[in-house]
């Protein structure tokens, strides 16, 4: 730990440059995070004065392969993204859980008391109470601390703000009482347990394994209860490639229908053949009993079937790509990806409101502008939101610049591939 106001101090004559520059990749972002950092640090002294303390921080995640297939026990490949929530931190000695999230008002818990409580859920106390609880029910050590956090995730982006907060609260648990002992993955188990129990929100894993683990993660859900979790090694920045994401402006209201079929009309094909999940029935019988199946079940869950199996092997394909460093077939992967949503799963819009098809939009302009400057694919749940790109860096400020154009200033994020989950910072 190190006094506050001596850290600050540092921050600003530029001491923790390189360190900065190692976490978020993009030198042109580096200032800003300066001052971000101290921003934080002045707002935690208003808090709590001066005191001896740590930096904490836990990223967003992207999807990159995967889309839909993780509720079926599939494979997803996703990466961490040098946006992040960061947390001013001191331990004390009073086993009271003190946070203020930048715009919000303080959050007190007794950390002697993590019973769930009902009217929690749905909020952040919900959130932070599920992580201590998650961790003291698999015998870690907790206690009190007194925190000031700030993310820049954009939130509504598909870029899981909510889980970049709880990971970055089981970092600090796992920091100031267990060593930085605790390991990623169970960071990350223990993070969507608080999201599913005491938030009640029933996310997968994805989520929270990406934020948690860091870099480009490949994650086998074949067994959930004990996900394989594979790092893919990549020197992204080597290939001169920017990851963007863009924000169609789509409307969210009134969706949840749309994303509770897709598990749904898969689990009527795997029911068919007699399995739970598609990751356990096997395809060449789906494609032999195609014609029994298009009958007892209809012709979307089929085609949402096809997408699973397709997606199975295009995950397959990104990942062996990646560890062989042949980018060029990477690329082509994603396009598959991509084309199997669009074609097949068919999560690009609503069939409610056929006349408002931003994803549908952003992709066709996409594909139109990079030809061969880089790949686009939807991000995420879809039917709205966001689309992702991997694009040529010499070519982003081209991609960009049309892209609000079409969809509104600060529609398209150019971030990069982040090499670090749930750290201490400093």
């Amino acid at each position: 730990m190190k006094q506050l106001t001596k850290l600050m101090e540092e921050m600003k004559q530029g001491v923790y440059r390189d360190t900065l520059k190692d976490i978020y990749i993009d030198e042109s972002v580096i200032a800003h995070q300066e001052e971000r950092y101290v921003k934080a640090m002045a707002e935690y002294q208003k808090l709590y004065g001066d005191r001896e303390v740590e930096v904490y921080s836990a990223p967003g995640r992207s999807e990159v392969g995967g889309n839909h297939t993780d509720h079926q026990h599939g494979m997803v490949l996703a990466t961490s993204i040098n946006l992040d929530a960061i947390a001013i931190v001191n331990k004390n000695e009073d086993m009271t859980v003190r946070v203020v999230s930048e715009g919000y008002d303080m959050i007190v818990i007794d950390a002697n008391d993590v019973e769930k409580v009902d009217k929690e859920e749905g909020t952040s106390i919900g959130l932070i109470r599920g992580v201590l609880a998650g961790l003291k029910e698999r015998g870690y050590k907790i206690g009190g601390f007194n925190a000031y956090a700030t993310s820049d995730v954009l939130v509504g982006a598909g870029l899981s703000s909510s889980a970049a907060f709880e990971v970055v609260v089981g970092t600090i648990i796992s920091g100031l009482y267990n060593d930085m002992k605790i390991n990623s993955v169970e960071i990350a188990q223990i993070s969507q347990y608080a999201e599913n129990v005491f938030f009640k929100k029933p996310c997968g894993l994805m989520d929270q394994m990406a934020c948690s683990v860091g870099g480009m993660v490949n994650i086998d859900f074949k067994d959930p209860t004990k996900p394989i979790v594979k790092k893919v090694p990549t020197e992204f920045e080597k290939y001169d490639y920017s990851l963007c994401i863009v924000d169609t402006k789509g409307d969210h209201v009134d969706l949840t229908d749309d994303y509770a079929m897709i598990p749904s009309e898969m689990k009527k094909v795997a029911n068919f053949l007699g399995e739970d999940y598609l990751r356990d029935c096997d395809s060449n019988e789906f494609y032999i009993r195609l014609d029994e199946i298009r009958e007892a079940v209809g012709d979307r869950p089929v085609l949402r079937a096809i997408h699973f199996f397709n997606e199975e092997h295009n995950v397959k394909n990104a990942v062996s790509s990646l560890e062989n460093g042949k980018f060029v077939e990477f690329l082509d992967a994603i396009r598959k990806s991509g084309n199997s949503s669009f074609k097949y799963l068919q999560n690009v819009y609503t069939t409610r409101d056929i006349q408002h098809q931003n994803i549908s939009v952003a992709l066709a302009l996409s594909e139109s502008l990079l030809r061969n400057y880089g790949v686009c694919r939807v991000h995420g749940g879809g039917f709205a939101g966001t689309i992702q790109a991997f694009v040529k860096n010499d070519f982003v400020s081209n991609y960009k610049e049309f892209i609000n154009k079409i969809f509104g200033e600060n529609s398209c994020h150019v971030l990069k591939v982040r090499k670090y989950g749930g750290i201490k910072v400093m």
